[in-house]
């Protein structure tokens, strides 16, 4: 029996050395960052794409806050607590102001804290890391530009958060990737330039894509809908066979559901959670939003 306890410590103890291991932060350097001269507009509109704003807009308490500015403090509520999208303005001391082009980088593409801690995937860096590291860092210089506004840092409502993130490492090495998008040579620039803003800024599979048992999304259902993220009875639509469905005409009818929305008749765009997505495509130019349908309108 006593033999038998040690042997178990023993496994307990290779499995945890095991885990820590497994889980422990692997950033990207600085010196792994090539030259590249910032596009502050292409960022622009990169940020545009993916709705930041909308998930790091000002607190709704906060009355005096500048609506148009991602100072972050806004709770996102999902099934296992709240999180609070951070300040991304220049400041200094709660925002992005003290960070490195290679701290963004690494919370884009890998997903890490400049204090090296695993972000949760609440954070949709699962999809940012399909992102170019230029387009990256232009989406960084963007924020940069920006005027710097305190506000409140707040910690995730979650319990037990260290072990969780520490958690999300493990979850990491088996459900998440760092790939760039790889254009697909079969197909033509307008639609790989929407596959792209799609499946990395537009972040679009984070709600749209169903996801299994460890909460990796199911990609034999790819954008094909499902449970809503913040939980509740809602349901996410299908992204597939919008023509084929009848939902659309053609692309160019999806392009003007993306700028005008329930405006013009569009059913179930410019309300509930495609509001604020359907605000921020409407600001895109008109050929990326061209691009996204071509691609979207590809899907069977």
């Amino acid at each position: 029996m006593k033999n038998a306890a040690w042997g178990l410590l023993v496994i307990v103890l290779i499995a945890a050395a095991a885990g820590l291991y497994i889980s422990h932060p692997r950033p990207l350097y600085p010196s792994s960052l090539t030259a590249h001269t910032p596009d502050p507009e292409n960022g622009k509109k990169l940020f545009i794409a993916g709705g930041c704003l909308s998930c790091h807009k000002p607190d709704k308490g906060n009355a005096a806050a500048d609506k148009t500015i991602p100072s972050g403090g806004h709770g996102l509520h999902t099934p296992v607590g709240t999180f609070y999208p951070p300040n991304l303005t220049p400041d200094e001391k709660t925002g992005l102001g003290g960070w490195s082009q290679a701290d963004f980088v690494n919370a884009m593409k890998r997903g890490l804290s400049p204090a090296g801690e695993h972000y949760l995937p609440a954070f949709p860096y699962t999809s940012y890391a399909a992102m170019t590291t230029g387009d990256i860092r232009d989406v960084f210089a963007y924020l940069k530009s920006l005027p710097a506004v305190a506000s409140e840092t707040r910690a995730p409502g979650i319990p037990l958060v260290w072990v969780v993130r520490r958690g999300t490492g493990l979850w990491k090495a088996v459900a998440f990737s760092d790939r760039t998008y790889q254009p697909d040579a079969a197909k033509g620039q307008s639609w790989n330039r929407g596959a792209y803003l799609v499946k990395g800024p537009g972040h679009c599979s984070e709600c749209h894509t169903p996801r299994n048992l460890l909460m990796m999304p199911d990609m034999d259902r790819y954008l094909a809908g499902g449970p809503h993220p913040e939980g509740g009875k809602d349901k996410v639509p299908s992204l597939r066979d919008l023509i084929g469905r009848k939902r659309y005409k053609d692309g160019k009818d999806l392009v003007s559901a993306f700028q005008w929305g329930e405006a013009f008749g569009y059913d179930k765009l410019s309300s509930g959670g495609m509001g604020a997505v359907q605000e921020n495509l409407s600001k895109l130019p008109e050929g990326e939003l061209a691009a996204i349908a071509e691609y979207l309108t590809s899907l069977k």
